[in-house]
């Protein structure tokens, strides 16, 4: 399996270092008010909550693709490969005696693009207060860095969980020796933010119940310790995260390593078999990076799958 601290040094001083430049940027985009995808499934009332949208060239997030066949299925998503901008969509799970967000989005601190997770919810009518936990499928920045507003958490009553092997990993103190300098921002940040709710935090594995019928699911390789979360009733509904990172790309070519996938091997693994159920079982997915609102199904398409919009 090959890890980030394998991957091309230069690769990520050049993407890091324009990472920072955008984040430090002035928001040139004109941005409208996004309305929660609403609907239900079984017992539970879902919402999907934009948090905007990031910007990244595809060469960045699939490094090794042959050239040509990367463009063709840039095309066919209908994007540029000089500026995919892939969405982040945050999902609400309404339990009927739970509020449960699963991610807290980019905060201000990232890339203006993203960060409108707040103003989202106030438009849908959502207050935080009444939020009762938040789950992080992983601590990348524009998963976790929406957490605080400076030093005040933006969901005061909730309780937190995270994957136990997430929480180690982002822990070792000697992890900015394993990880190439540019990533260090995201150790920093993910250190800060972490320690925000070390007193109120669950380190969850897979199984564990977040509430009834709502049920941790392994799924790493993206981080060491990625989670998603499965529903009952129906068929089944999974908030795969990032364990499937592009709607076009990651069920063309479930085997194309993502860059930004800590253990690239285990990555593939859990996507094939994320679709690979998904697909069997007719299971609606809500994906984190999908076009908003990010939900849809998966079917078999010749030897690999395609991805169904609801």
């Amino acid at each position: 399996m090959r890890h980030f601290d394998d991957l091309d040094r230069r690769r990520f001083l050049l993407t890091g270092a324009a990472g920072l430049a955008a984040a430090a940027l002035p928001f040139r985009f004109a941005y409208a008010a996004t309305p929660p995808h609403r609907f239900e499934h079984g017992t539970f009332k879902i919402a999907v909550v934009s948090d905007g949208f990031l910007k990244v060239p595809a060469n960045v997030l699939l490094p090794d693709a042959p050239k040509d066949e990367l463009a063709a299925q840039v095309k066919a998503a209908g994007e540029s490969p000089d500026d995919l901008k892939p969405a982040t969509n945050i999902t609400l799970i309404d339990t009927g005696s739970d509020l449960i967000l699963v991610d807290a989005g980019s905060g201000q601190n990232f890339v203006p693009s993203a960060g409108k997770l707040s103003e989202n919810l106030k438009e849908a009518g959502i207050d935080p207060v009444k939020i009762t936990k938040v789950v992080f499928t992983h601590a990348h920045p524009d998963h976790l860095w929406g957490l605080a507003d400076g030093d005040t958490l933006r969901f005061p009553n909730a309780d937190f969980h995270v994957g136990a092997a997430e929480w180690k990993f982002w822990s070792d103190g000697d992890l900015k020796q394993k990880l190439p300098e540019p990533m260090h921002f995201m150790i920093n940040g993910a250190a800060e933010n972490l320690a925000r709710i070390q007193t109120r935090v669950k380190q969850v594995k897979g199984g564990d119940e977040i509430a009834t019928g709502v049920q941790v699911l392994d799924t790493p390789g993206h981080t060491p310790g990625h989670i998603s979360l499965q529903l009952t009733g129906g068929d089944g509904l999974i908030v795969v995260g990032d364990a499937l990172g592009h709607a076009q790309i990651s069920f063309s070519h479930p085997e194309w390593r993502h860059g930004f996938d800590t253990v690239s091997g285990l990555a593939v693994e859990t996507r094939r078999a994320l679709l690979d159920r998904a697909a069997k079982e007719k299971t609606k997915l809500i994906g984190y990076h999908f076009p908003y609102p990010g939900v849809g199904f998966v079917e078999r398409k010749d030897t690999a799958y395609r991805f169904l919009p609801a």
